[in-house]
């Protein structure tokens, strides 16, 4: 591939997703580049503003924290689409609050029960989502209580 064909690819690549630079030159070198093609092709889709690392980590964020995932799920995402860790706490700040995102979670899995196996299971769920130890624990707290505040008001 010529470094004429690894810019159109990775024009063509960028027109139907977002990359970040490491991983859209691992594409381009997957589909056929050489190195040198794929960071000369890398480096001028930088240049014209296609391809912005920072934006990329931050939209990638918030994807990931909408649907219901905690930092440490959003960390892995990050690393896995070879996105420095220098960008990872500022793409982390723009993602929505953990802890409300967190209660919303663990309620939707209670559903509607209290027992410890009920807790345990929605903890466990959170905690493969990716959210701390102290995330789990007070999303539940504040859970059981306004479970046990409905439950005084009947």
């Amino acid at each position: 591939m010529t470094a004429e064909e690894a810019r159109k690819k990775a024009l063509s690549l960028l027109e139907r997703r977002d990359y970040g630079s490491e991983e859209l030159k691992a594409k381009l070198i997957e589909k056929g580049a050489s190195p040198s093609d794929a960071e000369a092709a890398v480096a001028r889709m930088v240049q014209y503003g296609f391809v912005n690392d920072e934006n990329y980590a931050a939209m990638v964020a918030r994807h990931y924290a909408a649907r219901g995932y905690g930092p440490g799920r959003i960390r892995e995402e990050l690393r896995r689409r070879r996105l420095g860790r220098e960008l990872w706490d500022a793409a982390l700040e723009e993602a929505p609050s953990d802890a409300d995102a967190a209660y919303a979670l663990f309620r939707a899995k209670m559903r509607g029960g209290s027992d410890k196996d009920a807790v345990r299971k929605a903890s466990a769920a959170l905690i493969r989502r990716g959210f701390s130890w102290d995330d789990v624990r007070a999303a539940a707290e504040r859970c059981l209580a306004e479970m046990e505040e409905t439950e005084n008001d009947i």
